[in-house]
């Protein structure tokens, strides 16, 4: 059996490091709020059957609007851009559209002219190699299937006064889950009254969640500083899938916890050091099928939900070593404390 709950300092300056981290990368950098929480428009074009444009040329084509003069230009995958800009009317969007089309797009004309053009002849030829004439062949636009050209895959538009509506409401979400949190671990376990009262497992699991929110923060801020990630409603969506799966995993070991207070009378901290041996392979081997899932999703998945999914593999990953490593280190730190102090 492994002595996990004893070497739980490492755990905590292990945590603690990457939480102190995290907190600097925010106060420094903070998260690059995308245009679901500051308002404005993001358009993904892709570019089929031709090579993409560079960032610097297609950059220079969209400043030629005023309105679009401080356009972010993202590309993505292989021939595809992603285009970041303040909130136009339909009719500016139509207008980009059309300004992009009338620079890259090749069109149907252009194609089967240019088929035209190199139409080819057959010449005839007898049996005694006299040429009686050449005959030509209807031309056939090879190609215009293949044509180039600039489709829109994406167009979002969101006002400020929206953005900054779902900013708060994302806030308060994220308040009501750890609340409901608590109130639900404390219930689950009123019934444990030795040594570890029921609520401080509901406040030592809420601790655990906002490590692990707190790590993927930082990671997002990070990222935001130094490639422009930012972050929308999907990574609001996957922080609060990230609070939902880390609460189950801890509540697995907690719950062991509980079962082996009523087999063993031993010590506190040797009971928690048996549960959480007799959890943590079935947490692992559970949270690697996630990640495998994850990682396919982020590699394969698209460009819409990349960055939810690494939302989502850096919340599992610090989930599940929170689960295993702070939570149930916490619960014996405290109890240890109560001891020392009542005596």
């Amino acid at each position: 059996m492994y002595k996990i709950i004893s070497k739980r300092k490492f755990y905590y300056a292990f945590s603690l490091a990457l939480v102190i981290a995290s907190v600097v990368f925010l106060s420094m950098w903070g998260l690059k709020s995308g245009i679901d929480f500051t308002g404005g428009s993001l358009m993904q074009v892709s570019f089929q059957n031709t090579s993409r444009p560079s960032v610097e040329d297609i950059s220079s084509v969209l400043k030629e609007l005023d309105y679009m003069a401080d356009t972010t230009v993202q590309p993505v995958g292989d021939n595809e851009f992603i285009f970041r800009f303040k909130d136009v009317t339909e009719e500016q969007h139509q207008e980009i559209l059309n300004k992009l089309k009338n620079k890259y797009v090749v069109t149907d004309a252009t194609t089967v002219d240019s088929a035209k053009d190199s139409q080819p002849k057959i010449e005839v030829v007898t049996e005694s190699n006299k040429e009686i004439g050449n005959v030509n062949i209807e031309a056939v636009p090879v190609g215009v299937s293949d044509q180039a050209s600039l489709q829109e895959e994406k167009f979002e538009s969101v006002g400020p006064t929206i953005g900054q509506e779902l900013k708060t409401k994302s806030f308060y979400a994220i308040i009501l889950v750890i609340i409901a949190i608590i109130a639900y671990i404390a219930w689950s376990f009123r019934k444990v009254g030795r040594p570890v009262q029921s609520w401080k497992y509901g406040i030592t699991a809420v601790i655990a969640l906002v490590h692990d929110v707190t790590i993927t923060c930082g990671v997002f801020a990070l990222l935001g500083h130094f490639y422009g990630v930012e972050v929308n409603t999907p990574f609001i969506a996957a922080v609060l899938t990230v609070l939902g799966y880390s609460v189950n995993d801890t509540i697995v070991v907690f719950d062991r916890i509980r079962e082996n207070l009523h087999r063993y009378q031993g010590d506190f901290e040797e009971t928690v050091n048996i549960s959480v041996n007799q959890t943590a392979v079935r947490s692992i081997n559970t949270s690697m099928t996630v990640m495998f899932t994850l990682l396919a999703i982020f590699f394969f998945g698209g460009a819409s939900i990349k960055f939810f999914a690494l939302a989502l593999i850096f919340g599992v990953f610090f989930g599940t070593y929170s689960s295993i490593f702070v939570a149930s280190s916490l619960l014996v730190t405290w109890q240890n404390l109560i001891k020392k102090f009542s005596k």
